[in-house]
């Protein structure tokens, strides 16, 4: 089934086998894609694809191969041509509305959209129930809502959390943003940086025994080590709401990944809101008296800290150069962000956006200043694993 799907994959650089072919054509003689477009998608390059890195790969053979499909499966084709081309009738924002949509959960949103289509026979335009253009609606586009499904048009304010009909599959190639799995694959370079104990060698080598064992003709030669013992120590300060909001799920996703890396002695995390000031927040709320003196913890953290901060550097130039709502004292944010730099030995910065304005914008004045004070990565496969040798090597 679909043989020249397979050829075309190989093509493409991707080593298919014969097993993982067979397993998929198993999988689908078992109806375990339900029919679906997208779980068929899915399903394919689960069982077919063997890295992260290789997603870009199988995601432009798959499209190539099945370019003639609709895949507009949960959206009429008839309302998709509305909402491709809006009206002028964003409509009021209403703020008992909004309060209203951000108390709704994604998966009742999910189902409401569902209802709605079933629903709906005509193109609507404004308003806060249907799916269409402007208003305060959760499902549609170019309207003021806060939160909900997009559907249609572009991307404006970046509040969807899922974009409906969209006929696109992320790569996950080394220049993209990373998932969780990645994130922690990418730590594990740490473990290098890790000294030796003074412990009895009890832990293979694998490498060494391999080169042994065909010095010694090919019979066996285990080869151990003494077991490592985790000495990085590292501190996070992450940017939290505003702007960060949109990059809430990839940042949540590193920092479990952080979490879940069992190659530091220590870590801490604190939070700041666009800006480091005084006072840093024990939790991304950022909530007035969740929070502990900045000075505080450069007392407290030994300069052998590795620094790590995290934040799309987008704010207005007063907060940055002056004192925004957040900042208590008279010490500028910059003043502030260079004393903690100053402090510990070894400091990057983790930027999980793409700046969308241009050079002499105003909002790109910030991201300007700070690229210059700090060693900056872009959250991505490449960006993190260069970040973390440039962490780990001397200034």
């Amino acid at each position: 089934m679909f043989d020249s799907f397979l050829y075309l994959l190989r093509s493409k650089g991707l080593k298919v086998s014969m097993t993982e072919w067979m397993t998929l054509n198993e999988a689908l003689d078992k109806g375990m894609t339900h029919a679906s477009f997208s779980e068929f998608y899915y399903l394919c390059r689960s069982v077919l694809v063997k890295s992260e890195s290789e997603f870009d790969k199988f995601d432009g053979a798959f499209l190539e191969f099945f370019k003639d499909i609709n895949f507009l499966e949960d959206i009429p084709e008839e309302l998709m041509n509305w909402l491709n081309k809006p009206q002028e009738t964003p409509g009021n924002y209403d703020e008992e509305i909004a309060r209203q949509n951000l108390k709704l959960g994604y998966e009742r949103i999910e189902q409401m959209l569902r209802e709605r289509i079933a629903e709906q026979d005509s193109e609507h335009n404004g308003g806060k129930y249907w799916v269409g253009t402007g208003g305060m609606s959760v499902f549609g586009n170019s309207g003021k809502g806060p939160n909900g499904i997009r559907v249609g048009g572009e991307s404006q304010h970046k509040r969807a959390f899922r974009v409906a009909g969209e006929r696109h599959f992320k790569d996950f190639s080394e220049d993209k943003v990373l998932d969780t799995r990645q994130m922690q694959i990418a730590l594990r370079t740490l473990r290098q940086y890790s000294t030796k104990t003074d412990a009895p060698k009890t832990e293979l080598n694998i490498d060494e025994t391999i080169e042994e064992t065909g010095n010694n003709a090919g019979r066996l030669s285990l080869v151990y080590d003494r077991p490592r013992k985790n000495t990085v120590k590292v501190v996070v300060m992450m940017d939290s709401g505003g702007s960060m909001d949109y990059y809430r799920k990839l940042c949540s996703q590193l920092f479990t990944a952080l979490r879940k890396s069992n190659h530091f002695k220590d870590l801490k995390f604190y939070y700041f809101h666009n800006s480091i000031y005084e006072r840093l927040y024990t939790d991304g709320e950022c909530i007035p008296g969740r929070w502990v003196d900045t000075n505080l913890v450069l007392n407290t953290l030994s300069s052998d800290y590795k620094l790590i901060i995290v934040g799309d550097a987008a704010m207005a130039p007063y907060e940055l150069m002056g004192g925004g709502y957040y900042n208590y004292g008279k010490t500028s944010g910059i003043d502030w962000f260079r004393k903690v730099k100053g402090h510990f030995s070894h400091c990057i910065w983790l930027n999980p956006g793409e700046m969308q304005y241009v050079y002499g914008n105003y909002w790109r004045q910030t991201l300007g200043i700070l690229q210059e004070e700090f060693d900056m990565y872009p959250l991505t496969v490449n960006g993190l694993e260069a970040a973390l040798k440039k962490l780990m090597v001397n200034r």
